[in-house]
């Protein structure tokens, strides 16, 4: 491919496109569909697409937040979280929780969900997730740029201390089913989302040397 055919910029110059592509290009993303509490009681459930896991033992999974919003506020505050599946069926609950609500008013409430007692931690967990993860905060991370300039960006790391799954996820040999669960996957542009589905499944073993 030659360079004309190559579309290139310097981010810290602008995209020059319609919307960044930096997202649709590291897509689809799992949602990280996160609830907290802060030292009042007050709940809190909002989703966000740069999430995923970094660690198998202990699990330690992690989300990015773009300003110091309320969740990390009260993941500070409380030391706890609990992510939660968004499937096809929450998609649109999930997104009803991303509205700019007023300060107290419960994101559960507004998006018809039900709040239930996490077993290891204090936050509640969306009982109509097919699957929860109970957290611990392990870290957080203020990010910076390479000349070491902070960003208003915020990395929370936490530790899996309890894990809830829908049995209806497990086949009889208590494998989980990925595309049972319907997940959806955060894309590009201001709007995207995808599914999967065992059609577009494709397995791939590791080589033995």
């Amino acid at each position: 491919m030659s360079a004309a055919e190559t579309y290139f910029y310097r981010p810290s110059e602008g995209h020059g496109l319609p919307h960044d592509p930096l997202n649709a290009i590291i897509a689809p993303r799992p949602i990280g569909w996160i609830s907290s509490r802060n030292q009042q009681g007050e709940a809190n459930l909002a989703p966000y697409s740069f999430f995923n896991c970094f660690n198998y033992h202990p699990p330690i999974i992690g989300f990015a937040s773009v300003g110091y919003k309320d969740s990390v506020a009260n993941i500070i505050e409380t030391g706890e979280f609990v992510w939660n599946l968004v499937t096809r069926e929450l998609a649109e609950q999930m997104n009803q929780t991303s509205a700019p609500l007023p300060k107290g008013v419960s994101e559960f409430e507004f998006a018809g969900l039900t709040p239930i007692p996490g077993s290891e931690v204090s936050v509640s967990r969306v009982k109509e997730s097919p699957v929860n993860f109970e957290c611990k905060l392990s870290q957080c991370i203020q990010l910076q740029a390479a000349n070491g300039d902070k960003i208003d960006t915020w990395l929370v790391l936490g530790e899996v201390v309890a894990v809830h799954i829908a049995e209806r996820l497990l086949d009889a040999s208590g494998i989980y089913q990925t595309a049972l669960a319907e997940p959806i996957l955060r894309a590009g542009g201001p709007s995207a989302y995808y599914g999967i589905s065992e059609e577009q499944r494709l397995d791939l073993h590791r080589p033995q040397l």
